[in-house]
């Protein structure tokens, strides 16, 4: 599971999907108390930071759509609550652009 920290234009095809894909998950066991994933330490990162991993998911959905997506799974506005912004990293953003340059993908070309 991971949560990107660097901006999602950035993010090829397949990253900018998984990303989306996982948010969803984490948002619903940090909103429904899901368990999967609930003590792994992407999950605890977000832990009171609702309204910043809404803001993440919106612009995840931006970049969707600037590549003509189709995007039908809104996050509930009225849950994204605490801070709006996340500061607590698994791995520094130089990190995260590093990892994905040694991912053979087409990130940072999109």
């Amino acid at each position: 599971m991971r949560i990107w920290d660097i901006e999602p234009k950035l993010l090829c095809r397949k990253h900018l999907a998984a990303e989306h894909r996982e948010l969803h998950g984490l948002w619903n066991i940090l909103t429904l108390g899901k368990k999967g994933y609930a003590r792994h330490p992407e999950t605890l990162r977000w832990v009171g930071k609702l309204a910043a991993l809404y803001w993440r998911h919106e612009s995840l959905v931006a970049e969707m759509a600037r590549r003509k997506w189709r995007h039908a799974t809104p996050l509930d506005a009225g849950r994204a609550i605490g801070l709006s912004v996340q500061r607590t990293y698994i791995d520094a953003p130089a990190r995260q652009r590093a990892i994905l340059h040694e991912k053979p993908c087409d990130c940072f070309k999109a």
